[in-house]
């Protein structure tokens, strides 16, 4: 029996020995295709050949693509682990010819491949046409030996492929395999009959043979192309499946070594299980390959775009572990099974093993922290709405669990099925675009000046604003328009050295200087190609000439761009620490400070921020050119240049180089030397969200500023001690523990007062009704030796309530205990304790013997009090 290693080079050399040139597969991230998440075909990598806007130096190609299809139209995601053949990631083996060969050869040598070299039963394969590509139905006919009836023609969705709503199209040829009856899974509904295309599994698409010879306008009309394309793509799953005789690509040896693996981890064997446990196997082993492989070339879990795939991907797959009780982190112990399995073919995984496990690993602990108590919450929403007779959770009460406790809509969906309940999913898209949208206005700039409309126009405009203050900081030049509102006002100079907020630099701030008046310039945008200066003045300045002097400021700009080039050393010193998967998520440039967001995994370790620090100030001394130089942006990557993935960038790009360290490309103002920056200093690094780090720093004089300062603090610290700063931690860890003991003596002190205090306090008590009530107010008490005073009440008395009350500065805790004699009559501390905290502006509970709350209203105690008794008299 062939192996899949085996399989896969005789694919590749059959094509080969037709003068194919073997192409490498892709990465599964698509960095210069912002529209696609993930790599989800053979084609991607060839587009902007079928688009006639790229060449290859070869008209022939083959090649094994890694592709992931779990979003858009591809998505099978619902069907993964359910039945046998569906994937996340699998392997697309391909041919294509670019304006070469086309039909015939296309379907020669696909039988040939299938019949005679490979040896498949030729009555158990049937091919299918476009409903009225007479060309390829007559090849089938004329240049193979199959079965004429076993050539069927099918519409638009089966056989016609489209890039997209626009662009190259055509008709295809699906190659089936018929695999008998008893591999049909649906055979047990009732008028089902089994066929190609039927939709189930005993029909077998295999391979799809795509004749691209159209180009579709945006009127939906078709047009032939000047040049005609093939573009092949066989699940490679599906084919070793086919030839080492299995019934289930599970049952292959791309997938066996992970179920054994599984096996050994769970103590369950999968082969003597039942279905739904074998679902489990089968998702946990098609999950841990996508994840490997898209962590591999470049993508982390996060909470948006791919990472959020991958984080829904990795987060199903731990909770259908949970169905076999399998709680720890265990996913990062299957990659290198995958490894072992696929390295040889792809060898990045290889070398990416030990981080891809770091990564899964990373972020099974994260979810595991929040899966129990996401759980607790779903499984109180499921009770509430089956008791009230509904079957719907609503969309707020969804993107609750996706927000809070980092649930993919998708987990909840699987949740409320098991329990026949539906989601609002329409609600949840609402509320997710009301986040979004919370998130567009906190980011955007809101200008401090009204809109106008009215534009004063003192000369002739150019097509657009022309900005030259790469170079310049101070320009004659001349207004073209303005507006006026209130002693605000709007310019558009012909030329202007300000820059326009953009890529997270902020904008210039500085003069425009007229005849006899100065304009303060406060902020600068761009507004389509116009870039508008927001200034200020008097109601008196009266603008009649259009020429002006514009100055920016250089005690602004100066620290900007040493905020700005440090941002560039960053992101390449954290590439270089933490590894290449460092992606840019976000930035602030100003004058004060630079921010910089990055994905990554974890909290970084302190000898890590330490290094990077190292770097960043290396070269910095090293006093490297800072050369700006413009090209297009393919050349731009091949010269090594990072690319923001989603930007959109012209023709031309203008690329950033810091001599023999990094490359970016950057709209922003830099240095020309590194040395000018003087200094980096890192003040602090945090996780804004799950995924995703955020570093803060300095530069320049504001770093020189922070040192000085920190060093006169430290100084007085040690005066403060009499220590020296090699001793002050030590110092410091005495004098913290020595505070932690005294404290604790206090606590004891005060719990021995408190035990005998509550004598004094059961026999001080009143009778409310029939009920004993004994309350206490005390100040900066520890709320656990309330709890432990209430514990002894319980212990001493009966027929009683006690409600004991701290106080610390404005703020009030609660402890309400009862005996257990007044439980059966319907007496319950949380609840008790819930009314009394919110007379009080507070809320709190807990369970029938013992309660805690706070308030946040000090002068409503008595009323709190007041509240409590009548409560009790009512009972």
């Amino acid at each position: 029996m062939k192996n899949s290693k085996e399989i896969r080079e005789e694919f590749i050399d059959f094509f080969k020995s037709k003068n194919h040139t073997f192409v490498p597969s892709s990465s599964v991230i698509p960095v210069d295709d912002p529209s696609l998440l993930f790599t989800n075909a053979g084609m991607n990598q060839f587009k902007d050949v079928f688009l006639d806007s790229g060449t290859r130096p070869y008209r022939r190609a083959v090649n094994s693509q890694k592709c992931i299809r779990v979003s858009g139209k591809h998505n099978d995601l619902e069907e993964v682990g359910q039945d046998t053949y569906h994937h996340t990631f699998f392997e697309m083996l391909g041919n294509w010819s670019f304006g070469d060969y086309y039909k015939k050869e296309a379907i020669t040598w696909a039988w040939e491949l299938f019949t005679k070299f490979w040896n498949l039963p030729k009555n158990n394969l049937w091919a299918t046409v476009y409903v009225d590509d007479n060309e390829a139905a007559d090849f089938w006919k004329s240049q193979t030996d199959i079965n004429p009836q076993q050539i069927l023609r099918f519409g638009d969705e089966d056989n016609f492929w489209e890039m997209g709503e626009t662009g190259p199209c055509g008709p295809s040829s699906e190659i089936h395999i018929d695999l008998g009856e008893a591999a049909c899974n649906k055979k047990h509904q009732k008028n089902h009959i089994c066929k190609v295309n039927g939709g189930c599994s005993r029909y077998i698409e295999l391979w799809n043979l795509v004749f691209i010879q159209y180009n579709k306008d945006s009127e939906g009309t078709i047009h032939p192309l000047p040049k005609q394309h093939v573009d092949t793509g066989m699940g490679f799953e599906r084919i070793v499946a086919v030839l080492q005789n299995v019934r289930s690509n599970y049952e292959t040896d791309l997938f066996t070594p992970l179920l054994d693996a599984i096996e050994k981890i769970t103590h369950i064997n999968y082969s003597s299980s039942d279905e739904p446990v074998k679902a489990v196997f089968r998702v946990l082993a098609d999950h841990v390959r996508m994840l490997t492989f898209a962590i591999t070339d470049g993508s982390i879990p996060s909470n948006e775009g791919r990472g959020y795939v991958l984080r829904r991907i990795l987060r199903r797959a731990a909770r259908f572990a949970r169905k076999i009780d399998l709680e720890r982190p265990f996913i990062f112990e299957l990659v290198p099974v995958v490894v072992e399995i696929m390295g040889n073919a792809f060898p990045e995984i290889q070398q990416k093993q030990p981080y891809v496990m770091e990564v899964i690993k990373s972020e099974e602990e994260n979810f595991n922290k929040t899966l129990d108590r996401g759980i607790e919450i779903f499984e109180n929403l499921a009770r509430k709405v089956i008791s009230k007779g509904d079957n719907t959770i609503s969309g707020k009460h969804a993107f609750q669990l996706y927000d809070t406790y980092g649930f993919p809509l998708d987990l909840t969906r699987i949740m409320a099925v098991e329990k026949n309940l539906i989601i609002d999913e329409d609600g949840f898209d609402r509320e997710m675009e009301l986040q979004r949208e919370r998130a567009r206005k906190a980011g955007k700039f809101i200008s401090q000046f009204d809109h106008i409309d009215n534009w004063n126009v003192l000369r002739h405009c150019p097509t657009s604003s022309h900005f030259v203050g790469y170079d310049k900081l101070e320009i004659e030049t001349e207004i073209c328009k303005f507006a006026e509102k209130n002693g605000k006002f709007q310019l558009v100079l012909t030329e202007t050295p300000f820059y326009a907020e953009s890529g997270g630099q902020v904008a210039d701030k500085g003069k425009i200087i007229l005849n006899d008046f100065t304009l303060e310039v406060v902020n600068v945008q761009k507004e389509g190609k116009d870039i508008i200066h927001y200034c200020q003045g008097s109601e008196e300045v009266n603008i009649i000439h259009s020429k002006v002097i514009a100055k920016v400021d250089k005690n602004f700009r100066y620290p900007t761009m040493y905020n700005h080039t440090s941002t560039h050393l960053l992101h390449e010193a954290l590439r270089r620490v933490l590894g290449e998967h460092v992606e840019q998520a976000g930035s602030l440039v100003s004058p004060e400070k630079l921010r910089f967001d990055f994905k990554h995994f974890r909290r970084l370790e302190k000898q890590e921020l330490t290094e990077i620090e190292n770097i960043v100030n290396a070269q910095i001394r090293n006093d490297w050119t800072v050369d700006v130089t413009f090209t297009d942006f393919k050349t731009a990557q091949n010269l090594g240049a990072i690319a923001l993935f989603g930007e959109k960038y012209g023709e031309e790009v203008r690329v950033i180089s810091v001599e023999k360290f990094s490359k970016e490309l950057c709209g922003g103002t830099h240095v020309k030397r590194t040395g000018e920056i003087g200094a980096f200093i890192i003040l602090q690094e945090t996780s804004i969200a799950s995924g995703t780090q955020r570093i803060e720093a300095i530069t320049g004089p504001k770093a020189i500023d922070f040192i000085q300062k920190s060093r006169d603090v430290l100084f007085d610290v040690e005066k403060f001690l009499n220590t020296t700063m090699e001793e002050l931690p030590q110092k410091i860890r005495i004098l913290t523990e020595s505070f932690r003991d005294r404290e604790k003596q206090l606590q004891k002190l005060q719990a021995q007062q408190l035990k005998h205090k509550i004598e004094d306090l059961i026999n001080n008590s009143e009778m409310v009704g029939n009920v004993s009530l004994t309350t206490q107010k005390f100040e900066n008490i520890d709320i656990e030796l309330l709890k432990e005073a209430a514990d002894k009440f319980r212990e001493k008395s009966n027929n009683g309530i006690i409600l004991l009350i701290n106080q610390i500065d404005d703020k009030l805790n609660f402890v309400c205990a009862i005996t257990d004699d007044l439980i059966p009559r319907g007496f319950h501390a949380g609840n008790l304790v819930k009314e009394v905290a919110k007379v009080t502006s507070g809320g709190g509970g807990g369970r029938p013997h013992m309660a805690t709350a706070g308030g946040k209203n000090p002068e409503k105690l008595d009323e709190a009090l007041a509240k409590l008794k009548s409560i009790i008299k009512s009972k």
